[in-house]
């Protein structure tokens, strides 16, 4: 409920008459007041004998009318609408204080000199009274606040404004969590309905609840940014948590920046806070729209994880729109970078605003700030003396995921969107991808795709430059079904087609390897019968159960020294195939092993091949890449025939 202190008992006895007010009191006024266009028709005595200002211009007037002296207050605070309210005090007619005219009336009362030694119970004392009443509510507080933007410089003079931040800094500071239902300072106040409970001039329903954390944003956004600005360093100085620093300057910026607003995300992840439900009000220029975002970014935390990644990512976006200074962009740069693990593939694809646009993504931008997070990263593994980065673990997949290996997913993503940009350049996309250690890709699965998606949108790339490209990826780190695609890849260089085979050819191996690992085991666990050895008291009663899984050792054995002569032969025909340059060479390895090949486009989530529209002879490359494919299928019916054995 807001706060209302009536002063004075006497009736209205003041009238306007166009850019005049009269007093009819039945006597002539003898004094004339000017404020800006505003003349006042007053009388004397009630008038000096409330202000020492005005009865020391009185005494000292030396007019041409003795009779009736005029006064000129051109600069009186608040201007003509705040000098009624301080004549109908003089005169003690009834008049109303309130949030929106205690400000001025405060002010006004200092510029006239209306103190208690010139009159008791002047109007000083009676708005200063006001005042410290007015700072127990929340509502009435900002209330006031906004009014001191039209008197800044008297309500500075007074410390009003000062006053008015700190008390709300320390409300927006306390813990509601101590509360089990707001209570103001002078305990419940009940709404003229009698069905809601007000605290600080928040009505909510009777039944008690506690206020979530964000209860002061939307009031907060009500502020110009001068005195917003300083409200939040006051609430910062306080010891709050940066997250609720960032979500106040997420609803402030919503609200008055339009361009943030049009965002392809509404809301504001890793907050518990609502977006704000009102548009701007006021439109700004984009001059001021400029100086707002820069000052907004200003007072965004420092700390690491203090403000949502994805917010600050729209900062940037809009920054750059806004041709915001290189230090609000290097800022922000900076303040992602550091925590560039918790962004979003959504937020990161930037648009170039560059004056020379080569791509249609900032792709220098998104270097940069990759490496800030290296920086990062690798200062907090030398500060960390128990971090250690192992390559088994990061491997075996059995610990969590690192923030390097989430940003590597995230910039394996990335590449795999800008790739198809026939203007990006290979350098970059190379200076990209290569920021990210060969230890933080769990599987090059991400990158192959992205490296795939290049070769097909830049096929007038050179022998040399797929090569370069190639060696970004790990070959030795792809899927089975990756290894697969790739083996079938006319994009990729033969070089790496052959190495790719040559790993799943030791897989094979180190499956098979495994295998007579097993053999041995079990071959030395039986007794010299060639039965198993069991406990005596169990012997006979298992002896049936465990004699008949051994009767075909002898076969499986001699199965698997079939399936390593196979391998064997392939190593052979691969080393031979290496060596090969000519035509004929090719010729001469594609009777042995001949098949057709199709073309296709990896994408890990399909994975589906397109067949060629034509069938047009292949190049020796196309039928050896098909031959290729035949060895995997080779390798996989040899898994297939090992698990067979397995289950046997």
């Amino acid at each position: 409920m807001a706060r209302i202190m009536k002063l004075g008992s006497k009736s209205e006895v003041f009238h306007r008459d166009g850019q005049t007010w009269l007093c009819s009191t039945g006597l002539p006024s003898d004094v004339i007041v000017e404020v800006g266009e505003t003349s006042f028709h007053l009388h004397k005595f009630p008038l000096l004998s409330r202000s020492r200002l005005i009865e020391n211009l009185i005494k000292g007037y030396s007019g041409d009318d003795e009779k009736k002296c005029v006064l000129q207050f051109q600069d009186m605070p608040g201007g003509a609408k705040t000098f009624l309210l301080a004549a109908k005090f003089c005169y003690g007619i009834r008049i109303e204080l309130t949030a929106l005219n205690i400000a001025s009336l405060r002010c006004a009362a200092e510029y006239l000199h209306m103190t208690e030694d010139h009159g008791e119970g002047n109007l000083i004392t009676h708005t200063e009274n006001f005042l410290n009443d007015i700072f127990s509510n929340w509502t009435d507080t900002i209330k006031t606040l906004e009014t001191c933007e039209e008197i800044l410089p008297y309500a500075e003079k007074l410390h009003i404004v000062s006053r008015c931040i700190n008390s709300l800094a320390m409300k927006a500071c306390a813990d509601v969590s101590l509360f089990s239902w707001p209570m103001s300072e002078n305990g419940n106040a009940q709404s003229p309905e009698g069905n809601n409970v007000l605290w600080n001039g928040i009505c909510s329903a009777a039944k008690p609840q506690s206020l979530s954390e964000d209860w002061w944003y939307e009031d907060a956004c009500l502020l110009r940014l001068s005195l917003y600005k300083r409200f939040i360093l006051a609430v910062e100085s306080s010891g709050i948590k940066p997250e609720r620093i960032s979500g106040s300057l997420f609803h402030y910026a919503r609200r008055h920046l339009p361009l943030l607003g049009s965002s392809r995300q509404s809301s504001f992840k890793g907050g518990n806070y609502a977006s704000p439900a009102s548009t701007v009000s006021v439109p700004l220029s984009e001059t001021d729209q400029r100086n707002l975002l820069e000052e907004i970014v200003e007072l965004v935390p420092n700390e690491k994880g203090g403000t949502p990644t994805n917010f600050l990512l729209r900062l940037l976006r809009t920054s750059m729109i806004l041709c915001a200074r290189p230090s609000c962009r290097e800022k922000l740069e900076k303040l992602i970078g550091a925590q560039l693990d918790q962004a979003a593939l959504e937020d990161l694809l930037i648009p170039n605003m560059g004056y020379s646009v080569e791509t249609l993504y900032d792709i220098d931008c998104v270097q940069r700030i990759l490496d800030h997070f290296v920086l990062v990263d690798h200062e907090a593994v030398e500060s960390s003396s128990n971090y250690i980065v192992d390559e088994g673990q990061l491997m075996g997949g059995s610990q969590p995921l690192t923030p390097m290996t989430m940003v590597a997913n995230l910039v394996d993503g990335y590449l795999a969107e800008v790739a198809a940009d026939i203007n990006l350049k290979l350098p970059k996309f190379q200076s990209l991808a290569a920021v990210i250690p060969d230890y933080a890709r769990l599987l090059d699965d991400g990158i192959y795709r992205a490296i795939d998606i290049y070769l097909k949108a830049h096929p007038w790339l050179t022998d040399s430059e797929r090569e370069q490209l190639s060696r970004l990826m790990n070959c030795q780190k792809l899927s089975l079904e990756a290894s697969t695609h790739a083996t079938q890849n006319e994009r990729l260089p033969l070089r790496v087609i052959v190495q790719i085979l040559f790993f799943e050819q030791l897989r094979l191996r180190t499956s098979i390897a495994g295998w007579f690992f097993v053999s041995d085991n079990l071959e030395t666990s039986q007794d010299p019968t060639g039965n198993l050895a069991l406990p005596r008291n169990n012997a006979s009663a298992n002896a049936g159960a465990t004699q008949e899984p051994f009767l075909e050792a002898d076969d499986i054995m001699e199965r698997v020294s079939e399936l390593e002569k196979e391998c064997l032969s392939m190593k052979e025909e691969l080393d031979k195939l290496v060596k090969l340059k000519t035509k004929g060479g090719w010729s001469i390895f594609l009777k042995k092993i001949g098949f057709r090949s199709k073309s296709l486009s990896y994408d890990p989530k399909t994975t589906k091949s397109s067949d060629s529209k034509t069938s047009k002879p292949r190049d020796s490359k196309a039928s050896a890449t098909a031959s290729f494919r035949n060895g995997i299928e080779n390798h996989n019916n040899g898994e297939s025939e090992l698990q067979a054995l397995k289950e046997k």
